[in-house]
């Protein structure tokens, strides 16, 4: 008796797993379906926050452009590097971060943001998710400008290693999928996930080679780069721009956290999808 009530425990939860997955890879499916509507809602999503403003969205290339130049007069002289050098080096570090940064941030507040839409209009999870990483490649788009005095004036050169960059923008692209479900569905039953995230951002800030290379460290303490997961991001996006080959161990790092993150957020995603509606 025992053990037939013991198997059609599992039976049953068998299937309502089954269910779950099945759900969730419906739901993500119907996003990638709906690219017009997550694409309209993320430039609907800048408009609105620049509306009855002159430059828009520009406004926040030029003070990316105010940052990059100001900081690459004073780091230049401080790391005693050559402005020719640092100042590509630095407008790549910064570009590339604060799409990473940015990403990160938006993640816990994606589904917290979008309640209204949750409880009133039947839509599909994942593309909510997609709207805000839409949003914030839109930005990074804007924020390119950045680089066009900074090639003309240093002379940095168009080269075939910068095709790579389109394969690295997809690896974050993935990534920034798949971790920001997982902050997302945290960030709405945990509301301190988001402060969480923006003070760790503050920290790692400081750790990832953005405004200094990882040169200027000794041998012994190269670890700091070699166990940070976003110097290797950075590798990825910055190197190809300078037309530079991204080390083989960055690429096979972010590979790594590219799948265990994926895998990560869809079995997460699948669990918890039906109890989303109601942390909210």
């Amino acid at each position: 008796m025992i053990e037939s009530q013991s198997l059609q425990k599992i039976s049953v939860e068998s299937v309502r797993v089954s269910e779950d997955l099945r759900h969730a890879w419906l739901d993500l499916l119907e996003g990638c379906k709906a690219w017009r509507v997550w694409l309209l809602l993320a430039w609907q999503d800048i408009r609105l926050r620049y509306r009855r403003s002159t430059l828009g969205p520009f406004w926040i290339t030029l003070s990316m452009a105010i940052t990059i130049y100001s900081m690459g007069l004073l780091y230049s002289k401080l790391f005693k590097m050559d402005l020719n050098q640092y100042y590509p080096f630095l407008a790549t570090g910064m570009l590339s971060w604060n799409l990473i940064s940015s990403l990160l941030s938006d993640a816990p507040t994606i589904f917290v943001d979008a309640e209204s839409f949750i409880k009133q209009i039947k839509q599909p999870y994942c593309s909510f998710i997609f709207r805000a990483v839409a949003r914030n490649l839109i930005i990074f788009a804007h924020n390119t400008l950045v680089l066009v005095p900074i090639m003309i004036f240093f002379h940095m050169p168009f080269h075939y290693v910068s095709l790579l960059f389109g394969l690295s923008l997809l690896l974050i692209v993935l990534n920034a999928s798949g971790y920001g479900m997982l902050l997302a569905i945290l960030g709405t039953r945990f509301r301190d996930i988001a402060q969480l995230v923006t003070s760790l951002l503050q920290v790692i800030f400081f750790l990832t080679p953005i405004m200094w290379s990882s040169k200027v460290l000794s041998q012994k303490y190269q670890f700091v780069v070699e166990l940070n997961p976003f110097a290797h991001m950075l590798n990825l996006i910055r190197d190809p721009l300078l037309g530079i080959v991204p080390p083989l161990y960055s690429w096979l790092v972010i590979l790594g956290i590219t799948a265990f993150g994926l895998l990560a957020a869809f079995i997460v995603f699948a669990r918890y999808r039906a109890r989303i509606a109601y942390w909210l």
